[in-house]
């Protein structure tokens, strides 16, 4: 039995399986943001707060930008581990000035554009998909993926006002970082048959070549 052999068929089906799965999570996440309304109300009016905290929520991709914005506004520890039952503190990372950044982003810019920048969103999760599902320039899906996960749990995770659990948010980069370390396409997919040819032609100099293997 060759030991070896199988560590590595073993580490490759790992990396298939976080590859698809990325993939198809942002499969899932396409339906309910469809151009060209991206399921927001007819007006494009997004999510507020009334002054006692109760959300006045819309739908569709206004009502979570909304909820971004709103929640940019407050603190937002994550990472927490809270130890009290047995006496200990309470753990936090606060994350509050990055999620500020962001919501000056999506005030200044996402909200009013949003009527085209909700095509950037769906094209970019819908590009993730493809790339990732079929291992087809992988690594730029998983660098895709990496800035779009960054963006949610920076804008999302931990948010107490929707009830969002962090760790829904917090695995996200992790694993597009991952895909995107080791082009998780050349294993099952698209890339393992064009990165030869590739492969060959930047070695005779071809520089777009180069560029290209590298995003696989």
């Amino acid at each position: 039995m060759n030991v070896k052999l199988w560590e590595e068929r073993l580490q490759h089906f790992a990396l298939v399986l976080g590859r698809l799965l990325l993939a198809y999570l942002f499969f899932t996440q396409l339906w309910w943001k469809v151009p060209p309304s991206f399921g927001c109300p007819a007006n494009y009016a997004f999510t507020t707060a009334a002054a006692n905290g109760t959300l006045n929520r819309t739908s569709g991709l206004c009502d979570w930008v909304g909820i971004e914005s709103i929640g940019a506004k407050g603190p937002r520890p994550i990472l927490v581990a809270d130890m009290g039952s047995v006496g200990g503190p309470r753990l936090s990372v606060d994350i509050g000035f990055l999620d500020r950044l962001d919501g000056a982003f999506i005030d200044s810019f996402v909200m009013p554009n949003i009527r085209w920048f909700g095509f950037a969103v769906w094209g970019m999760e819908a590009f993730i998909f493809v790339s990732l599902f079929f291992g087809v320039f992988s690594r730029l899906g998983a660098l895709v993926a990496l800035a779009q996960s960054t963006q949610l749990w920076m804008g999302l995770a931990g948010l107490s006002i929707v009830g969002e659990w962090e760790w829904s948010y917090n695995w996200m980069p992790v694993v597009a970082f991952i895909l995107l370390m080791v082009g998780a396409g050349r294993w099952l997919g698209i890339d393992q048959l064009l990165l030869p040819r590739l492969k060959a032609s930047a070695g005779k100099g071809n520089r777009l070549a180069a560029a290209l293997a590298w995003l696989m």
